[in-house]
């Protein structure tokens, strides 16, 4: 990672039902770089450009496998990852039947390639922008508790659990699955327990800790979504999985 920097900053309090994360990536290197993009349950949103390259705007799909891809050579991307709430109510789409990402119009949200210079300043104009989408809107009570309990679970709670606690049936639920993100509450609860398992296997811990039912079903998780055993993902070679590289310790 020594020619690549990255930087991350919270939403404010009042954003965090739909904001994970303002994220930023900056590449300094001449060359390329091979890199693999986990499934992480998040939707991003990418201002980006590249040396020789026009700015563009990408709105990803939701990654469900891992995905081999090229850093391009001097490149910055500020970009926010969204939870799925942002779908309906900032997004105003779904990604279900998505194959590959988006390019949205170049003046989206009023962020051009002169504003990839200031990091805090496209957090605060990018916050500004979602307050005042989200002012007209409220935010339905049962996916309020759905969405609350599954990410502060990280998954790990049972769909008939997060049904119960929510008052919304499962059956229900799975259609807005469905609708929004091409996937049940169950395979995604699933990726976000992925997601919670970085850590520490960045750490060489290699065995379950996120309720998984025992070894050989984590290793089974793992290779699912990262298309490598958890000691391979450990290891990290060439700094390939970025998501990893990126973590600091708390």
């Amino acid at each position: 990672m020594e020619d690549i920097q990255f930087k991350s900053s919270n939403p404010a309090a009042e954003l965090n039902a739909f904001v994970e994360s303002f994220w930023m990536l900056k590449s300094t290197s001449p060359t390329g770089k091979d890199l693999v993009i986990l499934p992480d349950g998040r939707v991003d949103l990418i201002f980006s450009y590249s040396e020789g390259e026009p700015f563009h705007v990408m709105l990803m799909n939701l990654d469900r496998e891992a995905t081999q891809t090229t850093l391009p050579a001097k490149t910055i991307m500020f970009a926010v990852s969204f939870k799925l709430p942002a779908l309906e109510y900032i997004l105003e789409t779904a990604v279900a039947d998505m194959q590959h990402p988006v390019q949205m119009p170049a003046n989206f949200w009023d962020i051009s390639y002169g504003d990839l210079s200031d990091f805090d300043e496209f957090v605060h104009r990018i916050s500004e922008r979602l307050h005042h989408l989200l002012s007209s809107k409220q935010l339905d009570v049962r996916k309020q508790r759905l969405f609350d309990l599954l990410y502060t679970s990280q998954g790990s709670i049972t769909v008939k659990a997060l049904s119960d606690r929510a008052c919304w049936s499962s059956r229900q639920i799975n259609r807005y699955f469905q609708e929004y993100v091409g996937i049940s509450l169950k395979e995604y609860s699933n990726i976000l327990r992925f997601r919670a398992s970085f850590s520490q296997i960045k750490e060489g811990r290699l065995f379950p800790e996120q309720r998984f039912a025992d070894q050989a079903h984590f290793i089974k998780s793992i290779r699912k979504h990262a298309g490598v055993t958890p000691k391979a993902l450990s290891r990290n070679k060439n700094d390939r999985f970025i998501q990893l590289s990126a973590l600091t310790k708390d």
